[in-house]
């Protein structure tokens, strides 16, 4: 793997064999995310599928994940409505490129994940609680509103009602309970290093795979049905005819390799 060499101020970008590390790095901000910080994920999600990396662990330096949108900077910038449409772009950029760059990205929450720090959150493949966790829309208590794809992605993770009311009354789900609802997928006392274990198990899928698994699934969303069903089929012939999926589908066969049953 060779990561890009960027010029990072409010993010670390570290490797850990396979894995990537991208660090949000504002911990005195509780890492909310300023107009730099959204370009510096930019820069990094754009590299990433190109530097031989085989999964990413997406985490936070302090107590907290990310309490979003950096309000301080919005107030002072006294944006226009174009001026913060234009921004709202950028961070559908960064987070596109998340979901859609065809390799997994494991999110390590802790604290806030709230605003657009759950958007952040949202756009990894797979997100890991610890019990600090909590997850929040406040957008409609602070006369906002979502900007960064939380109508597309948390409300597909939770269902519109459940958004809707999460911005209406500022309703704030803990660990457990956002498991209960699909915020997150697991719940364990360090998630830093479930997240770190979950990449390894994704590092092991073939890279063709992985990409098929981290791009189609998404994109399937923006099709019809019947589109949809296509492109399955065209994603599983190639994907299921390659040379990695021959290997293992010889293991399999010989049973030598793994079955796939529940550990005791």
């Amino acid at each position: 793997m060779q990561l890009p060499d960027l010029d990072l101020k409010n993010i670390t970008l570290a490797a850990d064999g396979e894995i990537a590390v991208v660090s949000l790095n504002r911990a005195a901000k509780r890492n909310a995310l300023n107009a730099e910080t959204i370009e510096e994920l930019i820069s990094i999600f754009s590299t990433i599928p190109k530097s031989g990396a085989r999964a990413v662990v997406l985490r936070a330096e302090g107590d907290h994940f990310s309490a979003g949108l950096d309000l301080v900077e919005h107030h002072q910038q006294q944006r226009s409505a174009a001026d913060f449409m234009h921004v709202c772009l950028r961070w559908h950029e960064a987070f596109n490129k998340m979901e859609y760059g065809g390799v997994p990205i494991i999110a390590a929450l802790k604290g806030a994940a709230v605003g657009g720090g759950l958007e952040l959150a949202s756009a990894a493949h797979i997100r890991v609680a610890d019990e600090t966790s909590y997850f929040a829309l406040p957008e409609g208590q602070r006369g906002l509103f979502t900007g960064g794809g939380a109508t597309l992605r948390v409300a597909e993770m939770v269902g519109r009602a459940r958004m809707t009311d999460m911005m209406l009354t500022g309703r704030i789900y803990k660990a457990r309970e956002a498991m209960d609802v699909g915020l997150c997928q697991y719940v364990e006392a360090d998630s830093e290093a479930k997240a770190m274990e979950l990449a390894h198990a994704c590092a092991s899928v073939p890279p063709l795979s992985n990409f098929a698994i981290c791009s189609a699934i998404s994109h399937s969303r923006n099709m019809s049905s019947m589109d949809a069903a296509y492109m399955e089929a065209f994603v599983a012939g190639v994907v299921n005819t390659q040379e990695a999926a021959g290997d293992r589908l010889a293991a399999f066969a010989d049973k030598s390799g793994a079955r796939i049953k529940p550990k005791d």
